[in-house]
């Protein structure tokens, strides 16, 4: 009974070394990826707070440009029903 006790407790901190070896290598990786002001991921993080921040404003401004740009194509349905009508009037005149 005392050998597959001591066998499990054995194997449980083999696994746990092994889990803890593991995470303080991924660690170092990911050190070495964004981990200093000067990396890539961390100049990444920057360009895109910034972009953020310059866009920020827009959010609001894009609901009225899309009623104007309603507007407009209501505006241009118009036209295209009158181009129609001068088309086919010009049409009719032909075959007279």
């Amino acid at each position: 009974m005392l050998l597959p006790t001591l066998l499990s407790v054995l194997l449980v901190l083999a696994f746990f070394g092994v889990l803890a070896y593991a995470l303080v290598k991924i660690s170092a990786v990911l050190e070495s990826i964004g981990g200093t002001p000067t990396s890539y991921l961390a100049k990444l993080r920057l360009g895109l707070r910034a972009i953020e921040k310059e866009t920020s404003h827009l959010a609001p401004n894009v609901v009225q440009v899309n009623a104007g740009l309603g507007k407009i194509a209501g505006g241009l349905v118009s036209v295209d029903r009158h181009l129609v009508g001068t088309i086919a009037a010009v049409v009719n005149q032909e075959k007279r």
